[in-house]
C-alpha cells in the first residue's frame, strides 16, 4: 500500500515525482505530498489525489534536483492534510515519507514526548521520523547511521525515504516487508514502490531486499545491511514498456485489463504449452519435479482474488495429480501454529508479489521445512525472491484495483502446473492429457470471442445497477468462480454480494430472495449442470431475479433465467478461465452505471503490503 518516490539528478525533480505518483496512485489515494529541496526544506501535501496536489501547488517555487513523493493509503490517522506525508522532523531539516507500520510507535512517541517531542500528526511516521532525528542529534552520527541505529529499535515493516536540509543531493532509503526498487540511470536514480515512475527514463533497476539500507546520490548508489557491510547492487533490465502501463485509448485500467486477457494468457501460455508435441515446459517445476512427485500434501495461501485462484487449483491439482491440497488465507495461517512437515509445498500466490500477509506465511513455513513454490505477476518481487521455485504469470503490469487479467493469467500457471504434474505422476490418461493440453492453447480465442459480446453485460448491468444486494451461485470447478464475482461486484460497485456453492443456497442463502434479488448462476456445462438447473428452478420458484452465465448451446437455462450470458464451450477444468470475464465486465459496468471510480475503489489499495 502507499505508493513512494524519488529522484535525485541533474533533472527537475518536481515533474518527475508528480508523473510517478500518478502511476501509483493504484496504491493509495487519501492524500499525497512532495518534498524538495532548494535553499531550504518545502513540502507540499493535500487530502485527496495527485489532482489535488497539483492544483494546490499552482504558483509554487517548486524548482529542485531531488525530492520525494508520497501517495497515501491510510493507516494511523484518518486522511487529512496534517496526516499527509512527507512529514518533517522537529527541526525542520528533515523530510520522510513511509509506506508501512511501526507496530511499537506508541511506546517510541511516550518516550520522545518526555524530552519535549511534539507532534503534529496522529501518524507513526512522524514518530519514526523524529525518533531518528533523537538518534541523530545525541549520537552526534549522520543521517545514515541515525536511520540504521533507528531500524535496529522498531518493529513493523516499512519502506522510507528520506531527505536533509544539510545534505542536498542524498536520499536514505530503507525497506523491511514494503517493496523498493531503485532505477539507474546516467548521473541520476530513482525510487518508487515499484518500477513505473522510472519506466521512461531507464530499464536498469536494482530490488532493494528486506533489512538493506541505500544511500543514493545523482551519481552514486551505495547499498549496506543494517550491520553496515555494503553490498554489491544486483542490476537487473525490465521488460516492461510504456504503453503497458498507460490507458491506451479506454476509459480505465480496469476495463483495458479485462479486454487484454486474450493476449496475457497467451503469454503466460506462450513458450510453455505446446500442444502438439505434448510439452508443458516450467523450469520451476521441473527443477522440483521430485518434490511435487513425492509431495503428500499441497498447501496454497494466498489472499483475495488470488484465493480463488487457490480454490480452483485445489479442484484440478486433486482431480489430476490425486495429491491433497488445502487453501489456506495467508492472514490466517500466519497465526496459527499449522502442522506443516518437512518435504510440503506451499504454493504462494500474489498478483504483486509483496502481500505482506502471504510473505510471512511463507517465511513461516520455510523455516520449517516445507517447499516454498511462487506464483507471482512482479518480477523481482519480495515472493519471487525467497521461494525455492516458482513462475511468473506474464500478465504485465496491473495498475486497475480490482484484479481481473493477474487472476486469469494464475489460472492458467496452475492449470499448466496440474498438468505437468500429473503427466509426471501418470496420474492422467495420455488422451485425456492431449485433450486438456489443446483445449487450454484455445482459451485466448474463445476469451477474444466472449469479449466481443461484452455489451451484453453492459444491458444486463443497467438492469440490476440499482440493487443493494446480490447472490453468486456456482458448483464445481465455478464456486470458486462465483465468490471472485461477489467479490469483483463488491470492490467496484459497493453492492453487497455473497458468493456459495449452489448446493448450500437451502442452508440459509434461500432466505432472502425476493422479487429484487439478483441472484448470478455460474452454469457453465459440466457434470454439475442438471444439479444447477434445479438450483434455479428452486429460486424462480421463489420469484427471485436469475442471471446466469451459461455455454453456448445451452437450450434449458434460458427457458428459465431472466438474463444470460453465453460463453464458449470448454472443458469444465478450463471454464473458470471464461466464466469469470462476463462477471468481471457486470461487476465494471454496474460500477460505472453508478458513478464508481472502478479503478480507485474507496478504502482500497492494489498492493496489500500492511497488516
Amino acid at each position: 500500500m502507499c505508493g513512494i518516490v524519488g529522484y535525485t539528478g541533474p533533472r527537475e525533480a518536481y515533474p518527475i515525482v508528480i508523473k510517478g505518483l500518478k502511476r501509483l496512485e493504484y496504491r493509495g489515494y487519501d492524500s499525497t505530498g512532495v518534498a524538495l529541496l532548494n535553499g531550504g526544506l518545502k513540502v507540499y501535501k493535500k487530502k485527496g489525489r495527485v489532482a489535488d496536489l497539483e492544483e494546490f501547488v499552482v504558483g509554487a517555487d517548486l524548482h529542485s534536483h531531488i525530492g520525494i513523493g508520497h501517495t497515501r493509503w491510510a493507516t494511523h490517522g484518518e486522511p487529512n492534510d496534517r496526516n499527509a506525508h512527507p512529514h518533517t522532523s522537529a527541526s525542520g531539516k528533515l523530510a520522510m515519507i513511509h509506506n508501512g507500520i511501526i507496530e511499537n510507535y506508541a511506546q517510541i512517541k511516550k518516550d520522545l514526548s518526555k524530552k519535549g517531542y511534539s507532534f503534529t500528526s496522529d501518524t507513526d511516521t512522524e514518530v519514526l521520523l523524529n525518533f531518528i532525528e533523537d538518534i541523530k542529534k545525541n549520537n552526534e552520527c549522520n543521517l545514515e547511521e541515525a536511520v540504521r541505529i533507528a531500524l535496529k529499535r522498531i518493529t513493523g515493516a516499512y519502506c522510507i525515504l528520506l531527505i536533509d536540509q544539510d545534505d542536498p543531493q542524498t536520499i536514505i532509503a530503507a525497506r523491511k516487508g514494503s517493496p523498493l526498487v531503485i532505477g539507474v540511470g546516467k548521473g541520476e536514480h530513482f525510487l518508487g514502490s515499484d518500477a513505473s515512475p522510472m519506466l521512461e527514463y531507464t530499464k536498469e533497476v536494482v530490488y532493494v531486499n528486506d533489512y538493506e539500507l541505500a544511500i543514493v546520490r545523482p551519481d552514486e548508489l551505495i547499498l549496506k545491511n543494517l550491520g553496515n557491510e555494503t553490498i554489491t547492487p544486483f542490476i537487473t533490465k525490465l521488460d516492461m514498456e510504456l504503453a503497458a502501463i498507460e490507458k491506451g485509448g479506454y476509459d480505465h485500467f480496469m476495463l483495458k485489463e479485462i479486454f487484454e486477457q486474450p493476449s496475457t494468457i497467451h503469454d503466460c501460455l506462450r513458450g510453455r504449452l505446446d500442444a502438439a508435441h505434448g510439452i508443458i515446459r516450467l523450469s520451476g517445476v521441473q527443477n522440483n519435479i521430485d518434490a511435487f512427485k513425492n509431495a503428500k500434501r499441497i498447501m496454497i495461501v494466498a489472499c483475495g482474488t488470488s484465493w480463488h485462484a487457490g480454490l480452483v487449483a485445489e479442484y484440478i491439482i486433486e482431480e489430476l495429480c490425486r495429491i491433497p491440497v488445502e487453501v489456506e488465507y495467508a492472514s490466517e495461517f500466519r497465526y496459527r501454529n499449522p502442522v506443516i512437515n518437512k518435504g510440503d509445498i506451499i504454493i504462494a500466490i500474489s498478483q504483486s508479489g509483496e502481500t505482506a500477509d502471504t510473505l510471512v506465511a511463507i517465511e513461516k513455513a520455510k523455516e520449517q521445512g516445507a517447499i516454498i513454490f511462487g506464483i507471482v505477476n512482479a518480477v523481482g518481487s519480495s515472493i519471487a525472491r525467497i521461494s525455492h521455485g516458482g513462475a511468473y504469470t506474464h500478465a504485465g503490469p496491473e495498475i486497475g484495483v480490482a484484479s481481473t487479467k493477474a487472476f486469469t493469467g494464475q489460472l492458467a500457471v496452475l492449470t499448466m502446473m496440474a498438468l505437468k504434474i500429473a503427466k509426471e505422476n501418470g496420474t492422467i490418461p495420455d488422451e485425456r492429457y492431449t485433450k486438456l493440453l489443446f483445449e487450454l492453447e484455445s482459451i485466448p480465442e474463445k476469451v477474444e470471442a466472449l469479449l466481443a459480446n461484452a455489451t451484453a453485460i453492459k444491458v444486463i448491468a443497467e438492469k440490476y445497477k440499482g440493487a443493494n444486494d446480490a447472490l453468486f451461485l456456482g458448483r464445481g470447478y465455478n464456486f470458486p468462480i462465483a465468490l471472485e464475482g461477489a467479490l469483483k461486484l463488491k470492490e467496484i460497485s459497493y453492492i453487497h454480494a455473497e458468493g456459495y456453492p449452489a448446493a448450500e443456497m437451502k442452508h440459509g442463502p434461500i432466505a432472502l430472495v425476493t422479487e429484487t434479488l439478483p441472484v448470478v448462476f455460474v452454469a457453465t456445462k459440466d457434470s454439475y449442470h442438471e444439479k444447477i438447473v434445479s438450483n434455479i428452478q428452486e429460486i424462480k420458484a421463489r420469484k427471485g431475479k436469475v442471471i446466469a452465465i451459461i455455454t453456448e448451446g445451452d437450450e434449458v437455462i434460458p427457458g428459465l433465467a431472466d438474463d444470460v450470458f453465453f460463453v464458449p464451450p470448454a472443458d469444465e477444468i478450463m471454464a473458470p478461465m471464461l466464466s469469470v470475464i462476463p462477471l468481471q465486465l457486470l461487476s465494471y459496468y454496474v460500477g460505472i452505471a453508478k458513478g464508481v471510480d472502478v479503478d480507485k475503489p474507496r478504502n482500497l489499495a492494489k498492493s496489500v503490503t500492511v497488516e
